[in-house]
């Protein structure tokens, strides 16, 4: 009922950009990143989500829509929030289709970067 999303972003190019050392890829859905995460990051969720039915048996896809929202500080800027998006993205591309660049923003609070885009997958049941 999700799209395989982290293991589609976790690859060598995204780790270079959201990963100290051993630490943990700072990829988290939606609501789940740390207090104080180190920057930059990015977070994701499902926002659509739909199964292939059919007359006389059960669905055998389910097509989701996620969204996600990468974050860089005032002092990375927001180039490095674009560069993380485009590793991201990149990577998605191998499972999923890219529908949607929402734009860049900054958080009015925080006065983070924040570049946000769609991805649709069509993921088989098994």
């Amino acid at each position: 009922m999700y799209p395989p999303i982290f293991p589609a972003v976790n690859v060598p190019a995204v780790q270079a950009l959201l990963r100290a050392g051993n630490g943990p890829l700072r990829f988290y859905a939606w609501g789940l990143a740390p207090q104080d995460v180190q920057m930059p990051y990015a977070v994701w969720r499902q926002v659509f989500g739909v199964p292939e039915n059919y007359l006389g048996q059960r669905p055998d896809i389910d097509s989701f829509t996620t969204q996600i929202d990468v974050y860089a500080s005032p002092t990375q800027g927001a180039s490095v929030a674009r560069t993380v998006a485009d590793a991201i993205s990149h990577a998605i591309e191998g499972a999923a289709y890219v529908t949607s660049w929402i734009g860049d923003s900054r958080d009015p609070e925080t006065q983070n970067y924040v570049v946000t885009f769609q991805a649709d997958w069509l993921v088989p049941r098994i």
